[in-house]
């Protein structure tokens, strides 16, 4: 698995992808923006979490731009938006954790 949070969701969305026979899953917590290369290798499943009321990377872009753009790119991605701002509650890195693991 490939996991970040804050800049480092957005570095796994954007090399997890490119390096899918490597990393089977992608954890990201609170990313930015998702740059995936244009060769990609395997089908990682991809976890997404964002704080709704995060005022440093906010959640709408998550919602808006990155996950519909994975999914339109044919990953099968689980997206769970949480009550917070720009953190990894204790709840959230747990959930994220078993569907690692599952």
């Amino acid at each position: 698995a490939l996991a970040g949070f804050s800049d480092g969701a957005s570095y796994a969305l954007s090399i997890g992808p490119t390096n899918g026979d490597l990393f089977r899953r992608i954890v990201a917590f609170s990313p930015g923006f998702a740059a995936p290369a244009v060769e990609r290798f395997g089908t990682p499943l991809i976890w997404i979490s964002h704080g709704r009321s995060d005022a440093v990377l906010p959640a709408q872009r998550t919602e808006e731009v990155i996950v519909p753009g994975l999914l339109d790119l044919g990953y099968l991605v689980t997206y769970v938006p949480f009550d917070g701002g720009h953190e990894v509650p204790a709840e959230i890195s747990d959930e994220a954790l078993d569907w690692i693991i599952a």
